[in-house]
């Protein structure tokens, strides 16, 4: 029997992103690391598991997600709570499962879908459509087709890795995940995930980049990028999708590991680990996630020199002692 060649084309478009992003990339990489900044690098898988999340409708805002991952009593709906967990579980396995592995990919929806789904780790019994809300985009192959169909792609990818660019391979496969829809929930997030880990093969610094969070906000053309090639029968359109979020994501990557914190004393590198962009702390919080009592220490020593740097900022500026400050992390 041929091969399974899944079907595209490698366009002009896609040449040029991916040169584009090759070249992000390696300047991203003489910036110093996400491993030596852990706080961004927790706050950016924070960001992931969210977006990847609220694109499959769990209603959890960002700081509710951070709450649930700190193991923190968040009120909300049970399911979309086990889902930030199994999530948060399956994305710290970054690094430690092979992405070109069927066999790691069933473990690994076992992860995300663990007590959610009847079904977790298995393939799919019964018919499947992708869903955009409450529009259909398409009706998934038969569910008697998905294994062959899934052992396929995977004997392509071990094939293609040695000289199919990454970027390229990680989105058709991204694509060929989303409409084969092998599970019957979670065939999304597990999507996502895996073009990570496959990007993550190439450069490690892509574990420690959001890109679900770009995704979603582009999430509508996201879905539109899907129905078309489902329409033409081919992933090009996908993949021209995918490469420029990746890029974008590259550019949010390359801001935050050139900013004035690239070299922070501790204490402030404590105080930035416990703060989520964007969401509004009072001085009692972040003095409770930090473990301090004295009120002076932590404004000498955390947050008078984060304000100095425009680390973060009042959420009543016209008022710096109000009793309901806030600070933001921005």
């Amino acid at each position: 029997m041929d091969r399974y060649e899944p079907p595209f084309t490698i366009t002009s478009r896609m040449l040029a992103l991916t040169a584009r992003t090759a070249e992000k990339v390696g300047r991203i990489t003489g910036l110093r690391s996400y491993e030596a900044r852990p706080y961004l690098r927790r706050n950016n898988r924070i960001r992931s598991i969210h977006s990847s999340l609220a694109i499959e409708a769990n209603s959890l805002s960002l700081d509710e997600v951070r709450s649930v991952i700190n193991g923190q009593p968040v009120a909300g709906p049970e399911k979309e709570i086990r889902e930030v967990r199994n999530a948060y579980a399956a994305y710290e396995m970054l690094g430690s499962f092979d992405p070109f592995s069927l066999d790691d990919l069933k473990k690994l929806h076992a992860v995300m879908t663990e007590l959610t789904v009847k079904d977790s780790g298995s393939f799919r019994t019964h018919n499947e459509g992708v869903f955009n809300g409450d529009t259909c985009i398409f009706i998934a192959p038969p569910p008697q087709l998905v294994p062959g169909q899934m052992e396929a792609l995977f004997s392509w990818m071990n094939a293609e890795k040695d000289t199919l660019h990454p970027l390229i391979l990680s989105s058709v496969f991204h694509y060929e995940l989303v409409f084969i829809h092998p599970f019957s929930d979670g065939n999304g997030r597990m999507a996502r995930l895996w073009q990570t880990a496959l990007l993550a093969t190439w450069n490690p610094v892509f574990g420690s980049i959001p890109l679900e969070s770009e995704i979603r906000k582009c999430q509508n053309e996201y879905y539109d990028a899907i129905a078309s090639c489902h329409t033409a029968g081919r992933s090009d359109a996908f993949i021209e999708f995918m490469l420029e979020m990746i890029d974008k994501a590259l550019d949010g990557a390359g801001e935050q590991l050139a900013s004035k914190d690239a070299y922070l004393p501790g204490s402030v590198s404590r105080l930035m680990e416990e703060m989520e962009y964007d969401v509004p702390y009072t001085a009692a919080q972040l003095m409770g996630e930090l473990g301090l009592k004295s009120k002076d220490n932590f404004r000498k020593l955390y947050l008078d020199p984060a304000l100095e740097r425009e680390l973060i900022v009042r959420g009543i500026p016209d008022k710096p002692t109000s009793k309901n400050q806030t600070y933001i992390r921005k």
